[in-house]
């Protein structure tokens, strides 16, 4: 089993490049803890896709600790990496999405992957839902969602991006990209369609882009790829992985399995959330969540 980490993101909200910003005590960073849950719930490999301007930031971090546990490869994120020739105006610096992101991995995943972001903590039962679910599924056309109780997700600084569930018979049916945050006691969310607001029940799973895949989705990314390149304004559109399951649910292609996971989400949306994520991550370690030094 292969986890995928999205890492090319430019961190915009945050400033700089946030998923190497340190929150363990011996300057471990958030992709650290993701790679050592991952490990600890069987995954034997790790491909990050990065910028390739980093790749030597990455390698001397975060590849120097774990290249002794774990196989790792590293991506990149290219805007000239594009199916049938296919170009995009010189001027779009910004990376064209997370389905590119994962259709740059085509050449070095053979084998049912995980894919998260880098700038998420995830939580060990994420990572072992996930594994028992590549474990146990035979149909390679059955993907699979790790939804998160939306409670365990928020942060007290603000509002959050979250795709909110829409489910039926354990499978998902619809996402609603929506800006949530918890107001009065109640968790509201806005759709980003401009859609009316609503109040989303405390039980209720969202995204985190966290999705079981299979390696044929690489077949469906590659034509859907060349329809986007068609279609979209390349100047400014982004080819989202979302947008790929969705279309494919809908032309009976796959199943998407909703996987309910306990584990609480973490992350640095907001410039504040640092220091409440260091005293987490500092009680994580003394409840024996994890070790002092992961790699040690």
């Amino acid at each position: 089993m292969t986890l995928v980490i999205m890492a090319a993101g430019m961190g915009s909200r945050f400033g700089g490049l946030k998923q190497i910003t340190p929150i363990g005590p011996n300057g471990e960073f958030i992709i650290d803890y993701s790679v050592y849950d991952a490990i600890k719930a069987g995954f034997t490999k790790v491909v990050f896709i990065i910028k390739e301007e980093n790749y030597e930031t990455f390698k001397t971090t975060i590849g120097s600790r774990i290249e002794g546990h774990i196989e790792v490869e590293y991506v990149f994120q290219r805007n000239d990496n594009l199916p049938f020739g296919k170009t995009i105006p010189s001027s779009r610096k910004k990376p064209l999405g997370t389905a590119h992101a994962i259709y740059c991995c085509k050449d070095v995943v053979t084998e049912p992957f995980l894919v998260i972001n880098a700038d998420d903590f995830y939580g060990y039962d994420a990572f072992k839902v996930a594994s028992d679910y590549i474990k146990n599924n035979k149909d390679e056309h059955a993907y699979a969602l790790v939804g998160y109780n939306v409670y365990n997700t928020l942060t007290e600084n603000g509002a959050v991006k979250r795709g909110v569930c829409e489910i039926s018979d354990n499978k998902l049916t619809s996402l609603i990209e929506s800006s949530v945050e918890e107001v009065n006691g109640e968790i509201v969310a806005t759709p980003l369609s401009g859609e009316p607001s609503f109040i989303v029940p405390k039980e209720s799973s969202v995204a985190m882009n966290m999705f079981v895949f299979y390696p044929n989705l690489f077949t469906y990314l590659e034509k859907d790829f060349e329809k986007f390149l068609m279609t979209e304004d390349l100047a400014t559109e982004e080819f989202y992985i979302p947008n790929v399951v969705f279309d494919h649910i809908r032309s009976g292609d796959i199943s998407c399995e909703v996987l309910k996971t306990s584990a609480v989400w973490k992350g640095i949306t907001y410039t504040a959330d640092l220091a409440e994520f260091k005293e987490y991550v500092q009680k994580e370690i003394e409840r024996g969540a994890y070790p002092v030094g992961l790699y040690k």
